[in-house]
């Protein structure tokens, strides 16, 4: 669905952002995007929507150039940036003038989730708080029904309850001929919604699998003495000892912790890719 090869990218003759990166994400699974502030989040997924272009290498989404812009990619893809800008017209009107350039979009879903979302559908848009604007959006992007939705820091803004209804109504969303990315510095936002990681730093992907293939290789646990423990990747203290993530030699069962994968595989880069390999 989404195929980057040998992609490089600079800002104006600067080192570059990315050096000969290669990415392959398939539909059916929802992505979190993690990575360190200036690692090219943000960068990356407008590569992929083609609002900026490569100086090397090749992206393709769904068989499609994005740098073409062409109207059978548009149609297809959705993108929420962190920041949002929105006109100052009623809800209605919005669905009239931008529910035209995705011909699956549904209305009768935008206002469900309006409504989930607790939305008030009377107002205008500039009138509303900067969260119910990113609910907004989050909405629209879902009710497009696009093949590929990106989604840039979208639980900025929302508090603790939307949150949790955000992972409700995204992962309800999601079908096998659906690819979802999801960049967030909220890590814990990510909790139980996505099932697949992508991890960037300093130019490269360290990281891109699965939840499921991540528990077989790795444990997230917590021991008594840190001395004891066998293959530890990362540690920090805890009330109890230390929380730790380890090679999992022993096909363990535990639950993928995103805070502490990332610190890991961050603090053990080579460590991580070979085990992964």
């Amino acid at each position: 669905m989404i195929e980057l090869s040998s992609l490089t990218f600079s800002y104006h003759r600067r080192k570059p952002l990315f050096q000969n990166l290669s990415l392959s994400l398939q539909p059916g699974s929802i992505y979190g995007l993690l990575g360190k502030n200036g690692a090219g989040k943000s960068s990356l997924l407008r590569l992929i929507s083609g609002l900026l272009y490569p100086t090397g290498g090749t992206v393709h989404v769904a068989g499609q150039e994005p740098r073409k812009r062409e109207p059978r990619f548009l149609q297809n893809l959705y993108f929420v940036p962190e920041e949002i800008h929105l006109p100052p017209v009623t809800i209605s009107r919005y669905i009239g003038t931008m529910a035209l350039f995705y011909p699956h979009f549904s209305e009768s879903q935008f206002r469900q989730y309006l409504t989930e979302f607790e939305v008030p559908q009377d107002q205008k848009l500039t009138a509303m708080s900067y969260g119910q604007k990113k609910k907004v959006m989050i909405s629209f992007a879902l009710a497009a029904n696009t093949q590929v939705l990106i989604m840039d820091e979208p639980t900025n803004g929302l508090d603790i309850p939307s949150k949790s209804q955000f992972r409700k109504v995204v992962s309800a969303t999601l079908e096998p001929d659906r690819l979802m990315l999801i960049s967030t510095h909220q890590v814990r936002d990510l909790d139980n919604l996505i099932d697949a990681v992508i991890i960037i730093d300093d130019n490269e992907v360290l990281l891109n699998h699965s939840l499921n293939t991540i528990a077989d290789r790795l444990l997230f646990g917590t021991v008594a003495d840190i001395t004891e423990a066998q293959g530890v990747l990362y540690a920090e203290p805890s009330l109890r000892g230390y929380t730790v993530v380890a090679e999992n030699s022993e096909q363990a069962e535990s639950k993928v912790d995103l805070e502490r994968l990332f610190n890991a595989t961050t603090a053990n880069r080579e460590r991580v890719k070979t085990l992964f390999r």
